[in-house]
């Protein structure tokens, strides 16, 4: 039990070790570690659950073929373009970008402009650019702009060439037979428990299945409810269907 559970949570246990660590040989480091480490969660406190309604409000608001067009694998330099502008008027750290990129892979957005939008959100933010302009100049500003977006677009070229969407971690499902939620990915929006209450409900801020016959007259509404999760947390497998 205790080594699934270290298993299931390798990351969190590294780091209290590591914490564990400087503790033992600086204190002064694990005073500022333990500080660096209250302000970003401070910061991820509030930044994040705006993130996640964004990203839930993307989902429902903008269709799968219209991120296929205008940021999936076909979609050119019309694509490039739209991603650079999303990433630089973006706001907020760079990892609330990862939730949104994540649900624009999945909706059928090309890896290619998952770079540009990550690159663009990283190095050439409208505020950033604004005080670039301010404390270098303007003429600082442009030429580091043009260059920065001629090295994004090569990047994100080649990174389109070595990386495909199949090499991308998926989010599994513990329960292969049938309906089921990974509990890591779930954030507890609750959109399934609101569009089918008979199939889902809420435990410790988390989504779970309900004891539920599936068949022809509830998979269209659940298929919907896949389509809408914002982290794709959702699974359904056809060897879990009750016979029609």
């Amino acid at each position: 039990m205790l080594f699934q559970s270290i298993k299931k949570y390798k990351l969190i246990f590294i780091t209290m070790v590591l914490y564990l660590v400087t503790f033992i040989f600086s204190q002064g480091l694990f005073i500022q570690a333990l500080q660096n480490t209250r302000h970003y969660l401070l910061e991820m406190l509030v930044v994040m659950p705006v993130i996640f309604m964004l990203t839930v409000l993307i989902e429902i608001w903008i269709s799968k073929e219209s991120i296929m067009k205008n940021l999936g694998e076909s979609s050119g330099l019309k694509g490039f373009g739209f991603s650079v502008i999303l990433g630089s008027l973006s706001a907020g750290p760079i990892y609330a970008a990862f939730p949104i990129c994540k649900m624009l892979l999945s909706k059928g957005a090309s890896i290619v402009n998952i770079v540009v939008i990550l690159s663009a959100w990283a190095v050439i933010k409208v505020p950033m650019l604004a005080n670039e302009a301010r404390f270098l100049g303007p003429k600082f500003m442009v030429i580091r702009w043009i260059l920065t977006v001629i090295s994004i677009y090569f990047m994100a070229y080649i990174m389109g060439i070595l990386i495909k969407k199949e090499d991308i971690p998926q989010m599994k499902s513990s329960n292969p037979d049938g309906l089921s939620i990974n509990e890591d990915y779930c954030v507890g929006c609750s959109i399934c428990v609101k569009m089918l209450p008979g199939a889902f409900e809420m435990n410790q801020k988390k989504a779970q299945v309900k004891a539920i016959d599936l068949d022809s007259s509830n998979i269209p509404a659940i298929m919907k409810i896949i389509e809408k999760c914002p982290t794709k947390a959702i699974s359904l497998s056809s060897k879990g269907l009750s016979p029609q």
